[in-house]
């Protein structure tokens, strides 16, 4: 099982607190079972023939059946994944384990360790409300039966499952998941920081989750995010550069989702950590405030300015 990393950031008397948050996305079987996968699909290769499986559309069983097998000599499906632009390739990882279901994960993941679940809904699917409530309720069932006092919180890229899993429970956070109009969809309320900010007011969400492609050409949305007391979380690519990642703080987003959680770390506590806390020994509350900003607002402001163009080329 794979999990995304989170750092979460909150400032308290000028020490940065670093928390990690599990991720994964979650699917439902055709007999209601949650079980941890990325993807719509399965592909897998029978007889020379590549074909592919909707999750929703396999039992339990079925689903259990591909890669990696429990049993000792167990040979299961073969496994294969389809790239951005169609292409099927082996599935070729580090390292790999069988497929599960989200009580085992409960069961078998440290407690300490919170979890985000990404309630995952196929983007080409018009979803009845019926429907969307019953697999929620599956879920939540898991959850209320399991998590004890793991922290959690719940997020989706679907505007109806995010504002109705808020709706069917309030006791973990909910928040929506954007590309911030880095991708265009069908459904407008995907497309900007703007519309997300909607979604969330109007469903009593808790916070955003955007690509940070998103956020750094869009800065103006920031404020707008702060003042509707919404909490901001960014994901991609880009959030694996320690620089990328200590603007980010500046800027006074909540938290980051990485992949290199040890490099990451550290550049953190290199150029954000050590330099708050060198501050506080020095007992100088102008030198705190300069080694915690680094750049003076006005600098701030030309950065903000400038991020549009840069990641444009």
């Amino acid at each position: 099982m794979n999990f995304d990393f989170w750092f979460l950031f909150s400032n308290e008397r000028l020490l940065i607190c670093v928390h990690f948050l599990g991720g994964f996305s979650l699917g439902v079987t055709k007999d209601d079972c949650p079980v941890i996968f990325h993807d719509d699909f399965i592909f897998s290769e029978e007889n020379g023939t590549v074909f592919e499986k909707r999750v929703t559309e396999l039992s339990l069983e079925e689903f259990l059946c591909f890669g990696p097998q429990r049993e000792a000599g167990k040979q299961g499906k073969s496994l294969l994944r389809k790239t951005k632009d169609g292409k099927i390739l082996n599935w070729n990882v580090e390292t790999d384990d069988s497929f599960c279901t989200l009580a085992e994960t409960f069961q078998k993941v440290d407690p300490s360790l919170g979890f985000n679940i990404e309630l995952k809904f196929d983007d080409h699917i018009v979803y009845q409300q019926d429907h969307l409530i019953h697999v929620l309720q599956v879920i939540l069932q898991v959850v209320s039966e399991y998590a004890k006092d793991r922290p959690i919180i719940f997020s989706s890229f679907h505007p109806d499952a995010a504002q109705l899993v808020r709706k069917l429970q309030n006791t973990y956070p909910v928040f929506f998941l954007t590309n911030g109009g880095t991708q265009v969809y069908y459904d407008v309320r995907r497309n900007s920081l703007e519309e997300a900010i909607k979604v969330c007011m109007e469903g009593g969400l808790q916070g955003i989750v955007s690509e940070v492609k998103g956020v750094f050409g869009n800065p103006g949305a920031m404020p707008r995010i702060k003042e509707s007391k919404l909490s901001l979380l960014t994901y991609g690519k880009l959030n694996n550069v320690p620089e990328a990642v200590c603007m980010q703080h500046l800027m006074g987003i909540d938290g980051v989702i990485v992949d290199f959680v040890q490099e990451i770390s550290h550049a953190v506590d290199d150029m954000i950590i050590k330099p708050l806390n060198e501050g506080l020994r020095e007992g100088d509350e102008e030198t705190e405030t300069k080694s915690k900003l680094q750049f003076s607002q006005q600098e701030l402001s030309f950065l903000l300015k400038l991020i549009p163009e840069l990641i444009q080329h």
